[in-house]
């Protein structure tokens, strides 16, 4: 009999093969765009960052992007006002390809599913955000980038999907998935009673009757999303008698008896959340672009409405002192303002003027940054140093800190310093598919 972990392994291989997951919605660019996107690992570590897989880019678009690579690095031997040429040269690029999309049709629909587009925000309070929110990836269900809570809806939906032909695999997952973690807990030890009732006793009638109207049945099983199926997977019907609701466990209903509940209560004790992996998130920025530093509400672990009243808190606080603060009381104080955020953004300053922004945990460790950074460059073989804001050089025992150790949250600018000749390495940094993601100012 195979373990629990291989069948689930399995279940989600399987279906995604089959490709059911038939309510899935448009998946989100890296960008922030409505559009399918992809998370094809190209790295065998699983804790590094692996971007998605990036479509090839048209001829069109290749050529669009080398002009636009030849130009800054012409421009940057005769002007050292980069900021300005590259913004420039970019709204250039953008013109080019407008004129070619009014005369080519099939040209425009490649470029449109290859290139992301700004995206049109109502909300005027939005347009000031670094970031539009923060995004993950569930490769067991599906290649989508999504927020969270459009998770919790898709991964639901599949699994309800899933009951029709494996009740009793896909009850455990929902049972673990689709409720609160107190709630599945007390499901969980509650029908793994049932069960092993039944195994251990199974000639004992009364261990085959669960009346519907016992309290610890309707608090820890009726409420709990996926147990009635469970049960009815199990081999339970629903019967009625003398007026009362039961369920009854019957071997006509499992004709394969005790293997079969000691299979299916090994698939519900160690069955698992299925897991979501943050999306970076992707931006490549102007200079000019990145004084947007106002992060959204994903960002951080507490409502909108207590993060607004610690700020006014702390806002009163800062002008109501007037004595000098410790070193300590400081670090206090740092402390309670860090932990109010779960995830962290991170821009890193290429020395041709270009940021590369990406989205990070709190508790992800300094060298998951080198990786995201090293996977985005032109040449992956570079060897090169960030820097802190206060010009911090870290060595290999920093590697292993988080970030919330390293105090790089919520938002930090780190300096890439590349330890070669720049002469060698050719002007740009970062690869001509992530260039293409600057959008003109």
């Amino acid at each position: 009999m195979s373990s629990a972990a291989d069948k689930i392994k399995n279940f989600f291989k399987k279906k995604k093969n089959e490709a059911k997951f038939k309510l899935a919605g448009p998946g989100r660019r890296l960008d922030g765009t409505n559009a399918p996107s992809t998370s094809k690992s190209t790295k065998a570590q699983s804790d590094v960052y692996v971007p998605p897989q990036r479509k090839e880019l048209t001829s069109e678009a290749k050529t669009a992007a080398e002009a636009a690579v030849a130009r800054i690095q012409s421009q940057k031997k005769d002007d050292t006002h980069f900021n300005t040429s590259l913004a420039a040269i970019r709204a250039q690029v953008q013109r080019e390809l407008e004129a070619e999309r009014k005369t080519k049709t099939e040209i425009e629909k490649q470029i449109s599913q290859e290139q992301p587009q700004p995206k049109v925000l109502d909300d005027g309070h939005n347009r000031h955000l670094a970031a539009q929110g923060v995004y993950f990836r569930c490769p067991m269900v599906s290649d989508e980038v999504l927020p969270r809570n459009e998770w919790k809806i898709k991964i639901k939906e599949f699994l309800y999907e899933q009951l029709a032909v494996e009740r009793g695999l896909t009850s455990c997952l929902i049972i673990l998935n689709c409720n609160t973690k107190e709630k599945s807990a007390a499901c969980i030890e509650t029908l793994t009673k049932y069960l092993q009732n039944i195994i251990q006793h199974p000639d004992e009638e009364k261990y085959r009757k669960i009346r519907q109207s016992n309290r610890i049945f309707g608090d820890k099983v009726l409420s709990c999303e996926g147990a009635l199926d469970f049960l009815l997977a199990a081999g339970f019907t629903e019967q009625t008698i003398d007026d009362e609701q039961f369920f009854i466990y019957s071997d006509e209903h499992n004709p394969d008896g005790a293997d079969a509940l000691n299979e299916l209560l090994e698939a519900l004790q160690h069955s698992e959340i299925i897991p979501l992996e943050l999306d970076r998130n992707i931006q490549v920025l102007l200079p000019s672009q990145t004084k947007k530093s106002e992060l959204p509400p994903d960002f951080y672990r507490i409502s909108p409405e207590e993060l607004k009243r610690e700020q006014q808190l702390r806002t009163e606080a800062l002008e109501n002192a007037s004595i000098l603060k410790t070193k300590a009381m400081r670090e206090r104080e740092e402390l309670r303002y860090i932990q109010r955020y779960k995830f962290a953004l991170v821009r890193v300053r290429f020395p041709d003027g270009v940021y590369l922004q990406g989205t990070f945990s709190v508790y992800e460790k300094l060298d998951q940054i080198y990786a995201f950074v090293q996977s985005c460059l032109k040449n992956e073989a570079l060897d090169f140093k960030l820097m802190s804001p206060i010009g911090t050089k870290w060595d290999d025992d920093d590697m292993n800190k988080t970030l919330f150790d390293l105090r790089l949250v919520p938002n930090t600018i780190l300096t890439f310093v590349a330890c070669e000749n720049e002469e060698n390495i050719g002007g740009n940094y970062l690869k001509e598919d992530l260039l293409m993601l600057i959008q003109p100012v």
